[in-house]
């Protein structure tokens, strides 16, 4: 324990002036058991502050072969190691000069329980969801004659179950279920088989066109008791939420508004599906029949879905969804520029803007993976690196 005379003597040694510093000095000395591996610091910024102090939790989620990642209830974080030149010192009680203004002591003392030279930084990033899709298509809901099949060999999972295998907060969870029109099915949340959502959209879109409703104001207590006898209430309801908008028309009655994008989307899907290519005046045409009365298809539709080729004689246009595209930007850009050596601005933004992170652009993006060129008066992009296989 240091007395003030050593204090003041360390001083003259390091030619410092105790008019110049604190009034208070802190004296430190390690506990007997400090040690470097018994404590990790972590940088949170303010808003991560809050949700601590607020007495809410942050979870580090990550099977053993992926990278770990921290999430709030809303936000997910890269978990990455810095290093630092000064070794950072943890001192339990240890106070600001802030909080010594009002003692007469010249001399605290404080014992170090841990210092490290490293810290763990923060950086806010996409969650990776693309896991999710994959386990529960290990069990894909195929309706209720097979979906509750006693010897269904499938994994289920519970949102518990959900949370602990996918590196994504609570929220973006919940949210990515909704996108990928999952369902809870006896207490386990299940996508529905492609073949299955497609027939339910199709009961609905038949029904709307038999009875002449408008697609912005489809009964749901009609729809309900004209197709029950075809698939269970809640499968229909599911399919309603997930392709419209519920609302109440002036005299109560509960409505949906089918989702013009997304009902014309979901049958351009269906068209192609099972073709490599399709010569792009029929597919619209086909297109535009299959789609309910009073709704029009557009090919600014299929961004992010399909791709159209405007080099190929006749014009083509081919499946390409970027929920089968790799989450890594790099392995992205890579099968990108894999499948076509030189993509327009327009054509490419929609198989990369999910890549974005927060405050990033799609221009930004393009900068640092792409080398732009003009091609006949239209700037194209193509990789800046060699294509790896």
């Amino acid at each position: 324990m240091r007395t003030l005379d050593e204090v003041q003597a360390t001083l003259e040694i390091a030619k410092l002036k105790a008019e110049d510093l604190s009034p208070v000095a802190h004296c430190l000395s390690f506990g007997d058991g400090a040690s470097s591996g018994e404590y990790c610091l972590m940088e949170l910024d303010e808003a991560l502050c809050r949700h601590v102090e607020a007495g809410r939790s942050l979870v580090i989620r990550g099977d053993k072969d992926e990278h770990a990642v921290l999430c709030s209830q809303d936000e997910t974080y890269d978990l990455k190691v810095a290093d630092t030149s000064n070794i950072l010192l943890f001192i339990p009680g240890c106070k600001t000069p802030d909080q010594l203004s009002d003692t007469s002591a010249d001399i605290v003392h404080a014992q170090i329980w841990g210092f490290s030279s490293s810290y763990w930084e923060l950086k806010r990033q996409r969650p990776r969801l693309k896991k999710l899709k994959k386990l529960l298509m290990d069990s894909p809901y195929e309706g209720p004659a097979i979906g509750v099949r006693d010897d269904d060999p499938g994994q289920k999972y519970s949102f518990a179950d959900l949370l602990e295998r996918i590196q994504a907060s609570k929220a973006e969870l919940e949210s990515h279920l909704q996108n990928i029109h999952a369902c809870q099915v006896d207490g386990y949340w299940r996508i529905l088989d492609y073949d299955y959502e497609m027939k339910l959209l199709g009961h609905v879109t038949q029904l709307v066109d038999s009875e002449s409703w408008s697609f912005t104001k489809v009964p749901l207590s009609i729809c309900l008791q004209e197709l029950s006898p075809l698939e269970p209430k809640n499968m229909i309801e599911h399919c309603l939420n997930c392709y419209g908008r519920r609302c109440t028309s002036d005299d109560g009655e509960v409505c949906f508004a089918l989702n013009e994008d997304k009902v014309c989307r979901a049958l351009a899907q269906m068209l192609l599906q099972n073709a490599v290519k399709f010569n792009l005046s029929e597919f619209v045409e086909v297109w535009q029949q299959s789609v309910p009365e009073g709704m029009n298809t557009r090919l600014d539709q299929l961004r992010g879905l399909a791709l159209v080729d405007r080099n190929s004689r006749p014009e083509t246009v081919s499946l390409l969804r970027v929920e089968d595209l790799p989450e890594d930007t790099l392995e992205r850009f890579n099968r990108l520029f894999g499948m076509r050596e030189k993509w327009t601005e327009d054509d490419i933004t929609p198989y990369i803007q999910d890549l974005c992170g927060e405050k990033q652009t799609t221009g930004a993006l393009l900068t640092k993976f792409a080398r732009s060129s003009m091609q006949n008066g239209v700037k194209v992009f193509n990789s800046r690196r060699p294509i790896t296989s």
